[in-house]
């Protein structure tokens, strides 16, 4: 027995040195926030202040200077973030995650991003101001690399450090850019579903257009596999270690409907969630130079930024500016493709990708003049026909480094215009506002029409000389509003009005969020920043509503059991608001589930439908269908001696909807509050394996939001017990230029990217619950709540 309890204790001591050990050990990774530490290539002293919540704030004597350490202090609270994002574009992921990263890796090297960016750093002005700062941005950061902390994710990993270079933040740009498109996700099931059953099938999808009925005002002062490739894409995305952009918000209200007469800006651009999250905050002051940044990993100039002249931010456009095309192979010679000039060989690319703990993937990817074949980089795509992709980002010159410099040293609306004229990809919405009362929505983007017997929601001709004829547009003719004379603009990634009479294509979201935007910012001419900070999380649905008293008006409500009476009568009252204390969404969002599935799913098969419900166009089209009695898509394909009805489809899809909560959640239908099932994880690389979930990952958290509504908590309609949130805002961020530096922010998780830092989810909660935090800019205040760490030059 005395044996034994000495065995015990000895055991339980090793425990106890080795958790003291991992936890000694953990704390050594934090970041260092105060002290001084010596830099080489900076001319001079540079002071950061990491204020209460780490935000990095720069006081240098150059901008040189500036950025070098920028890059330090960026790479030490977010290296392997870094890693990641500058591995995807090229194909690189396998290095570190091994085979199962292939098939991502595969895809992306066939893309030709990884080429692209090489073709436009040679191109590019090694005189000019962004390469210079760009270079020092890379210095600082290849400095941390070399005598800074290795981040705990490279050692369980097994990865070796890398220095940076250019190339790399080319890339980093291109996979933000690809992220933004949505026709390889659409376009694919589209052709499909028209092969399939004809035109009859397409109509409620409003390809057309015919939906985007809150449109922006602008203001000048045969049946192939296709679906695989939808389905490929949409999988490679979701399943990727970076989160795609998906969408945003964001509104800048003129002078003259504020309470201050001063220009009041607000923007949440939606991605998916992650951890870290996905922006870096961090304010640059120079003497000739002041910028409060929103910076993504690896990456010198921010994307969204404001100081005390101007504020900028950005949406998703939602424009199409990838096409595909299905290719004709010589039927002798499958080495050519057909063109109106005769065949012509398809030139191939070689490139190689590393797999960790296996051998090296050598890929032959086969490109025509339209692009790479997608069949050789998905391998779950059956047809044979060859389809490539032709996206204007890797076919027109590319200049996103010099676009994103000039979008942060714009001196006037005037510059800050021509500058968004450098962004041929992605399309974005990118919103302006200024201490001079100026207020604009900008579009970028190399838009272009197509033959008018085009459609380009499909997959097109290669062969014929038509389908690829484009004819591109003059910038001037880019949607756009500056200082419109309703005095407010606004995005919410809905379609543009006609520009000459040419409704621009897309895969535009719904109305919404648009109509419940421009709905509040229409009658109120008193506009203050606590208002906005109200609006920016509102919860109510501009469209529910509508939604459930089209689909009530099919239930019998007399042949219902007590349930379905109660939530009946729930959904009778409900506002469309989504609130953690309403029962209603939950009920909602069950029937919208099973009505989809009832609908579509016979028709398209499990593979198929999940596809539909990862698109725009699904959101799109849901009012409409239920609304549209003659549909044909109400009948069920898998009877065939009855023609099913909207009225059996949604009756059906209502009791179900009821069934479904009183399996997961009991019989009291008043218990079933929305935040019981819906709630954000905000997921790690890493956490995803279950020993290391605790350690890395934030959440879970109970939110308010949903689908659609200016709060945008996204998730998929599912009949799951919860909906996981997984996109939403990426930051809330509001500037009053009555008093900006009282302007405020809040980041889904916290700025350091480092689980032992105390920043690495010390915003969480407030951002669960809408509260936000000031952007602080006063240098005094700053100095009072903030923690110094001296940048020396080395000798």
């Amino acid at each position: 027995m005395k044996i034994l309890k000495k065995s015990l204790f000895i055991l339980f001591t090793f425990l106890i040195l080795i958790s003291i050990l991992i936890f000694a050990y953990t704390k050594y990774k934090k970041p260092i926030y105060e002290g001084e530490i010596a830099l080489q290539n900076i001319s001079k002293n540079t002071t950061v202040y990491f204020d209460d919540y780490g935000v990095p704030h720069i006081y240098a004597e150059t901008q040189k200077d500036a950025m070098t350490v920028l890059g330090y202090v960026h790479a030490q609270d977010r290296l392997w973030q870094m890693e990641l994002m500058r591995r995807i574009a090229p194909g690189r992921l396998s290095e570190i995650f091994g085979s199962k990263a292939l098939k991502n890796d595969a895809f992306f090297a066939g893309v030709g991003i990884d080429e692209n960016s090489e073709k436009a750093i040679a191109q590019l002005d090694k005189n000019s101001e962004a390469y210079k700062l760009a270079t020092a941005y890379l210095d600082g950061i290849n400095q941390f690399i070399e005598n800074g902390k290795t981040p705990l994710e490279f050692e369980l990993v097994g990865v070796k450090k890398e220095k940076y270079t250019l190339k790399d933040v080319y890339n980093i740009f291109g996979f933000m850019s690809f992220s933004f498109a949505m026709a390889q996700k659409t376009d694919p099931l589209l052709t499909d579903i028209r092969d399939k059953f004809g035109a009859e099938y397409l109509k409620d999808f409003g390809i057309d257009g015919s939906f985007g009925t809150t449109k922006l005002k602008n203001y000048k002062g045969k049946t192939s596999d296709y679906a695989e490739i939808s389905k490929s894409v949409a999988s490679l995305l979701d399943n990727s270690p970076i989160p795609p952009f998906i969408g945003s918000n964001s509104w800048v209200i003129g002078a003259q409907k504020t309470k201050s007469g001063k220009v009041i800006f607000a923007n949440d651009p939606h991605i998916g969630f992650s951890q870290p999250c996905t922006w870096y905050e961090a304010h640059i002051v120079t003497p000739d130079y002041e910028i409060y940044g929103y910076y993504l990993a690896g990456t010198p100039f921010p994307l969204l930024g404001h100081n005390r002249d101007y504020a900028y931010g950005l949406t998703m456009f939602e424009n199409d500016d990838l096409d595909l095309f299905q290719e004709e192979n010589n039927p002798n010679n499958e080495s050519q493709y057909k063109t109106v000039d005769g065949y012509k060989n398809y030139t191939i690319r070689k490139k190689i990708i590393k797999v960790k703990d296996s051998t090296s993937v050598t890929l032959n990817i086969k490109e025509s003049i339209h692009g790479p074949i997608m069949n050789d980089l998905l391998t779950t795509v059956k047809t044979k026909k060859p389809i490539a992709m032709s996206w204007i980002y890797t076919q027109e010159k590319n200049q996103i480094l010099d676009a994103v410099y000039s979008l942060c040293h714009s001196k006037n609306i005037e510059g800050f215009y021509k500058n968004v004229e450098l962004i041929h990809a992605p399309g974005l919405n990118i919103m302006y506002g200024d201490a001079q009362n100026n207020i604009a929505w900008i579009t970028s983007g190399k838009l272009y029409k197509l033959d008018p017997s085009v459609n380009p929601n499909f997959i097109l001709n290669g062969a014929n000389g038509i389908d690829d004829k484009k004819e591109f547009l003059p910038f001037s003719q880019n949607p756009s509003a500056i200082n419109p004379s309703w005095n407010y603009v606004y995005s919410a990634n809905n379609q543009p009005e006609a520009v000459d009479g040419y409704l621009y294509p897309g895969y535009y979201l719904p109305k919404d969020r648009a109509k419940r935007i421009d709905g509040l910012l229409a009658p109120k001419n008193n506009w203050t920043s606590t208002d906005v900070q109200k609006m920016i999380v509102d919860n109510t649905s501009s469209t529910s509503a509508n939604i459930v008293t089209s689909f009530l008006s099919q239930i019998d409500v007399n042949k219902a059991t007590s349930n379905e009476k109660k939530a009946y009568e729930i959904l009778e009252k409900w506002s469309g608001s989504n609130s953690e204390t309403d029962v209603a969404p939950t009920i909602y969002n069950k029937f919208i589930y099973h009505y989809l599935k009832n609908t579509f799913q016979d028709e398209l098969g499990e593979d198929d439908f999940a596809a539909l419900l990862s698109t725009h166009i699904l959101k799109q089209m849901i009012e409409p269908q239920i609304a549209n009695e003659t549909s044909v898509w109400w009948d069920d394909y898998a009877t065939k001696n009855h023609k099913e009805t909207r009225k059996e489809i949604l009756s059906k899809s209502f009791i179900e909807a009821i069934a479904s909560p009183e399996k997961q959640l009991g019989n009291n239908v008043s218990s079933w509050t929305w935040n019981k099932v819906h709630t954000l994880e905000h997921q790690h690389p890493l956490g995803k394996v279950a020993a290391l979930s605790g350690y890395f990952n934030v959440g879970p958290m109970e939110v308010s939001g949903s689908n659609e509504v200016i709060n945008n908590l996204a998730f998929t309609f599912s009949d799951k017990p919860v909906y996981e949130v997984k996109a939403g805002p990426s930051t809330r961020r509001i500037i009053d230029f009555s008093d900006v530096e009282n302007s405020v922010s809040i980041l889904p998780t916290g700025q350091s990217g480092v689980p032992s830092s105390k920043h690495y989810d010390d915003q969480a909660q407030m951002y669960a619950q809408g509260k936000f935090r000031k952007m602080k800019m006063n240098k005094q205040e700053i100095i009072k709540t903030s923690t110094k760490l001296l940048f020396i030059p080395k000798k």
